[in-house]
């Protein structure tokens, strides 16, 4: 394309080249060797100057929640570092808070305008705030200020967030650390993150990042046309790199051909490229265009609630971030070495990536994710803590940070002080020592004081998991979850891989019982190669049993893979999310015929087989007599059965923490259906989270339970408790608050158990 003139845009339109000359000046300011303070005083007297404006002022967050004035020219300089705000008090707050522009004529009559006195601005009527952004992350407001009433014209505002964005990445680059909080360096203090419980245990470690960060030194343009050439030549290549993954997925799943021709549109786009020029033509890098649309499109990610357009906008954000790595040079690749103790650091993470880390991570921690995601059904499998929603970390964190992970509590300490690294270390001492009792009781039996023994299994979903069989204690396991193998591939497995699997699970569990649950795909576990379905609540959408009926194929796959897998052996198989009896007599039909295609095949049948079912939907309970007659065995799915029971989302932090599992009609309801499995004499168990929880899992006891599957990590705790309590006696404490119409049973129980541990 033809180079730009000094004072042209990419469309030939004239531009003022006020931010241009200011960026300049402003590269010259930055270059010069001077203290943080003094920099940031030169630069509210430089953009004063450049913006013929009588007030322009810095304000940094101080703390999360507290803005503090830390430079200013025009205003009393007593009030530096002397004026605080909360986020959202004032119209510095409001932009804070909000992420957007205040340009008004008025400032006094503007909506959420304060006073401030110390600082004299009583005489400045007009009143412009940008946020200082990088990447989504407000690191505080720029304010121009003037006494006459007019609103900033557009280029005036284009020039400010310029300047505002620049200041940013010099943050970024510690180039403002002076005395207070609000100058401090960034990344060397130490940060609490509180998120949600994706999977409990403690661990200590240092930050591994899975998209190592990619920092801008070069936000200023010495020589804009050479800019447009760079990045020029990066579309390029990025636009080639993304033609090749289509030439490559041509033959791939519907899905990732859609991501990857969004990918292309986005590179295609002109408006994109547009107005990156034209941020180049004001006087930014490449690399700092690039950033500045970057932190538009994050921007934006937060006030879109349409999961599409979410979608579409991460895409351009990922695409960005490759265009800056072309530009950068930092590839995945930096040269830093992983840590022996890495925690992973990342904003989302697939099934098949975590895996490929495998168990040497400590942890992960996820800005993002649910509960049921892919990667925690892997972190659960694996037993690495996981804490999701951890806001802001990948902004925070570098490689090499010290870091704990609570997973018990959702909490993560980056860069901890001693105090809290006495406290958390003393934590984990504690359940050291904890585990060291367990292992002591390891080949004892789950027998309560009052003579009743339990069956412990545990939950597994990849061969990994099974060297815990013995570890652990478990007689068995209750839950081997048969969608991981069909997750983390990019294409449909063959029966062949499956048998040869499901039949090495079968022989590493030396012959324990393997209740393998048949696929459970659809709401948040979603095939790399499977349809996406578009569904307004996909909890209680086209899932697992559904999605095996209406499209049997798949399903007769994997239960002939079982059947050959088992070589004589004994089977037990159970089908997921079943409503009503017609889905389970279905479904049981196609495991006949599997049984019968084999024997015509002349294959070895099991030696025994169990058709079983798990128990999530509250209808299922209230089934005819006659399914409880035909079912070989249930499991009641906790996790889901609870959501339902109570109609809370455990994906929604709002409600999920609002219903206890001991609730008196939750455990009423399950007592319900132990009652009904004992009148038929139809095995029993409970399988899930709560099972794995010493106190709820002696209540289940309590009430009629005696089988129950969790992951390997908490069959110690369980039987440890089990051993110590009477069962009759905690019945009647469970039994009294139900009669005295409490809520839960909790308290009651805590107080019991007291006297017992």
């Amino acid at each position: 394309m033809e180079r730009l003139p000094n004072a042209m845009s990419p469309s030939g339109d004239h531009i003022e080249t006020d931010s241009r000359q200011m960026l300049s000046r402003l590269r010259a300011l930055m270059a010069e060797d001077a203290a943080g303070q003094a920099r940031l005083d030169a630069i509210t007297a430089l953009i004063a100057e450049e913006m013929r404006t009588e007030v322009c002022s810095i304000y940094l967050f101080r703390d999360e929640d507290t803005l503090e004035l830390c430079a200013t020219e025009g205003l009393n300089r007593d009030a530096v570092h002397q004026t605080r705000m909360k986020l959202g008090e004032g119209l510095v707050g409001r932009v804070a808070r909000t992420g957007k522009v205040v340009n008004t004529d008025n400032a006094p009559a503007a909506r959420g305008f304060r006073y401030m006195p110390e600082t004299g601005e009583e005489a400045y009527c007009s009143f412009m705030g940008v946020p200082i952004q990088r990447l989504g992350e407000t690191l505080g407001v720029l304010v121009v200020q003037s006494k006459q009433a007019r609103e900033y014209s557009d280029e005036e505002l284009y020039a400010v967030e310029v300047v505002a964005m620049v200041i940013a990445e010099m943050a970024e680059l510690g180039a403002f650390v002076g005395e207070g909080a609000a100058m401090s360096a960034r990344h060397q203090q130490p940060v609490l993150f509180r998120g949600g419980i994706a999977q409990e245990g403690a661990a200590q470690g240092h930050v591994w990042l899975h998209e190592p960060r990619v920092v801008v030194t070069n936000p200023i343009a010495e020589d804009p046309n050479r800019e447009l050439e760079r990045l020029e030549e990066a579309v390029d290549t990025l636009r080639v790199g993304v033609d090749r993954m289509l030439s490559t997925a041509a033959t791939g799943d519907k899905e990732q051909l859609q991501v990857l021709e969004a990918y292309r549109m986005f590179a295609n786009s002109k408006g994109w490229m547009k107005r990156m020029e034209e941020d180049i033509a004001r006087g930014l890098s490449a690399e700092a265009a690039v950033e500045k649309e970057q932190s538009t499109t994050r921007a934006r990610m937060t006030q879109v609630t349409d999961p599409y357009l979410r979608d579409r906008l991460h895409d351009l954000d990922d695409l960005s971030n490759r265009l800056l790595r072309i530009l950068t040079g930092q590839g995945s690749e930096t040269g830093a070495e992983m840590p022996d103790d890495p925690i992973l650091i990342a904003r989302n993470i697939g099934p098949g990536e975590l895996l490929d880390y495998g168990r040497k991570l400590r942890g992960i921690v996820l800005e993002e994710g649910s509960v049921g995601s892919h990667a925690a059904i892997v972190a659960r499998a694996l037993a690495i803590p996981l804490v999701i929603h951890a806001s802001r970390i990948t902004n925070e964190a570098l490689n090499g940070d010290f870091i704990m992970v609570d997973g018990d509590q959702g909490i993560v300490h980056l860069r901890p002080d001693d105090n809290v690294v006495t406290a958390f270390r003393d934590k984990m001492a504690m359940q050291a020592q904890a585990q060291e009792r367990y292992a002591s009781i390891r080949d004892k039996p789950a027998e309560t004081l009052c003579g009743t023994r339990l069956a412990l299994h545990m939950n597994a979903g990849l061969m990994a998991d099974l060297p815990s069989l013995e570890g652990s204690g478990a007689e068995g396991v209750g839950l081997f979850r048969t969608e991981l193998q069909f997750l983390v591939r990019a294409h449909m497995p063959r029966r062949s891989e499956l048998s040869e699997l499901y039949s090495h699970v079968m022989d590493a569990a030396r012959g324990k019982r393997v209740c393998f649950r048949t696929l459970d795909i659809g709401s948040d576990k979603v095939l790399p190669y499977m349809k996406v379905v578009d569904e307004p609540n996909p909890a209680l959408g086209w899932r697992a049993v559904r999605v095996a009926l209406d499209k049997p194929g798949v399903m007769r796959m994997q239960l002939q893979a079982l059947v050959r897998a088992a070589k004589g052996r004994p089977l037990s198989v159970m089908f997921p999310f079943v409503a009503q009896r017609e889905e389970f007599s279905a479904a049981n039909a196609e495991m006949q015929k599997a049984l019968d295609r084999e024997r015509i095949l002349g294959h070895p049948l099991p030696s025994d087989i169990e058709v079983g079912a798990m128990l999530e939907t509250p209808s299922l309970a209230f089934a005819p007599d006659a399914f409880y007659n035909e079912v070989d065995f249930l499991s009641i799915g906790g996790n889901d059965l609870k959501q339902f029971f109570f109609a809370a989302d455990r994906e929604n932090e709002l409600v999920r923490r609002r219903y206890d599992t001991l609730n008196v009609s939750f455990l009423t309801f399950i007592e319900s259906i132990v009652k009904r499995c004992e009148a038929h004499d139809t095995p029993l168990s409970f399988c899930g989270e709560d099972a794995g929880r010493p106190v709820e899992a002696a209540c289940f006891a309590a009430i009629g339970l005696r089988s129950l599957s969790m992951r390997p990590a908490s069959i110690g705790p369980v039987k440890s408790i089990l051993r110590r309590v009477d069962l009759e006696e905690l019945y009647e404490v469970i039994d009294g608050v139900r009669i005295a119409g409490d809520q839960s049973v909790r308290p009651a129980v805590m107080d019991y158990l007291k006297g017992k541990l």
